[in-house]
């Protein structure tokens, strides 16, 4: 694959051509994409792609997977990105060809460690096994066919001829139409994970696997491929980050976030000091509801905590002249000296609100990076507490916030299986009664906002957020940046101004 600075060159085939290109709406990626595309279609495809894992990690956790609500969620997303999901429709070339190098792009971003590649395979699979889910039965074999895979549906005589052995061995097929099921003869050595479970028919050194059960081997297949292709491209992988304009964006990209900002909204101003403790127990996700009571208690935080709580205030509707009361009330409290406070204290929330410095209008914190940047160590308050509070004091946490005790089991379930946003989620759910919140949660601002649209009904704080794809700081004096400007000096110059804003915050 590619990359150039201009319009990339639309492959003009003709229908069989396109078809041919990508006969399935799911494949093992074998073949690498060897077109032309521009540096915006790469960040494109990337970032759509990075959504689509995203939430198919937060659906996997969140619902049954395989369940209607799953699979209409899923198939909701996949059409709102345009990647491909299901055969027979019109036109399908455009969202399979993004679907084909979208997935090479991330293999670039998630090949760089252990825990970024065992992320990566993972939702993979799970997009997969969905879309293998509603594979017409007429397609399965010629899928299999064009991914390598050598297994052959029996023929109806044999199937007859071994029904009742194939029946009383594979539990999937209690209640089945065995006259509709197909059945597949597949080498021992692939099916040994049914074996072990007692689940499959052998005879002769082959496995007999019905359609129900043969997605289980595909999809280790699909591990083994897509781990070894992983391990190829990390060997590559300097050559690659070489490019100058492709390394920041494959830095950056396994933990960048992709949603709204939460900088700019209509109702700055709107929210009173005098509201802040109220919100904290109510609206506050808890990484900014502890930053509140540690601040309250101590009358100090320390940096790290007050860049994070600082621009999470800004960014529910705080004006300067608001964060520089509430700071400074909160540090004389704590025997500061009020002049201290304007000297070493007040230029640094200045520089936060773009009015000192570079003048750059600093965004809220993304869950992402709380998660991943900066962890806490003794006597911070600062980081995720789902991500770096160990299990029994979270647990004590949540009993403090009136978890009840089957909640706080599923959470910490969530915590223990490295899902922390969705964790934070599930507090969300438990704390504002609702069964499923209808939201991925990526952002503390995004938890603010919704919860206020729960409590009040989106009538006395509603806030209009600007949508930009991808984090990017705004300086006051520069124009509103194209929606397509290159991603990788977006990353680059956010890592800058963060380390800027970080030694500013350090006094």
């Amino acid at each position: 694959m590619q990359f150039s600075g201009r319009i990339r060159k639309k492959l003009r085939l003709a229908g069989d051509q396109r078809n041919a290109c990508y006969p399935h709406s799911l494949q093992f990626y074998l073949q690498p994409p060897s077109e032309n595309i521009s540096l915006t279609e790469f960040e494109s495809l990337a970032v759509d792609r990075l959504k689509l894992l995203k939430t198919v990690e937060n659906l996997g956790v969140s619902y049954l997977k395989g369940t209607e609500q799953y699979q209409s969620k899923l198939e909701a997303e996949l059409r709102k990105l345009k990647f491909s999901y299901r055969e027979n429709l019109e036109d399908e070339y455009e969202p399979r060809r993004r679907d084909h190098i979208s997935h090479f792009i991330l293999r670039l971003a998630y090949c760089q460690s252990e825990d970024l590649r065992r992320w990566f395979i993972q939702q993979e699979m799970d997009l997969l096994r969905f879309r293998f889910s509603i594979l017409p039965k007429d397609k399965v074999q010629n899928f299999l066919k064009d991914s390598h895979l050598h297994f052959e549906a029996i023929s109806d005589e044999e199937k007859t001829l071994r029904e009742q052995d194939i029946s009383a061995s594979s539990p999937s097929l209690t209640g089945v139409k065995w006259e509709s099921e197909s059945v597949y003869k597949i080498p021992f050595a692939d099916a040994l994970d049914l074996f072990r479970g007692r689940k499959v028919y052998l005879e002769d050194g082959f496995a007999y696997v019905p359609l129900k059960d043969i997605v289980a081997i595909i999809l280790n297949e699909f591990r083994a491929t897509l781990s070894k292709a992983l391990a190829l491209t990390a060997r590559s992988l300097p050559a690659v980050q070489s490019d100058e304009r492709l390394q920041p964006l494959l830095k950056h990209l396994s933990h960048s976030y992709t949603g709204q900002d939460y900088s700019t909204q209509k109702n700055t101003g709107k929210i009173s000091l005098d509201q802040i403790d109220s919100l904290s127990t109510k609206s506050f996700p808890p990484c900014m509801r502890q930053l509140h009571k540690a601040l309250r208690e101590n009358h100090h935080l320390r940096h790290g905590g007050r860049m994070q709580y600082g621009l999470f205030l800004k960014g529910i509707g705080l004006t300067l002249e608001q964060a520089l009361q509430f700071w400074k009330q909160e540090f004389i409290r704590g025997k500061m000296d009020p002049d201290k406070f304007d000297k070493g204290y007040a230029y640094n929330i200045r520089h936060s609100f773009g009015k000192e410095g570079k003048r750059t209008d600093y965004t809220p914190f993304s869950c992402m990076k709380i998660i991943l940047t900066n962890p806490p160590s003794q006597g911070d308050y600062h980081g995720c507490p789902f991500r770096h509070s160990d299990a029994e004091l979270l647990k004590q946490k949540m009993q403090s916030y009136k978890i009840p005790a089957s909640g706080i089991n599923q959470i910490l379930d969530l915590v223990k299986g490295t899902h922390y946003q969705v964790a934070c989620q599930k507090y969300f759910e438990m704390t504002h009664n609702v069964d499923d919140c209808g939201f991925s949660l990526n952002h503390p601002n995004q938890f603010f906002l919704e919860s206020q649209r729960i409590l009040t009904g989106g009538k006395d704080i509603k806030k209009e957020f600007s949508q930009p794809e991808t984090p990017q700081p705004k300086a006051s004096v520069q124009k509103t940046r194209d929606a397509s400007s290159a991603l990788a000096s977006l990353n680059s110059s956010l890592e800058m101004e963060l380390e800027d804003l970080e030694d500013c915050f350090s006094n």
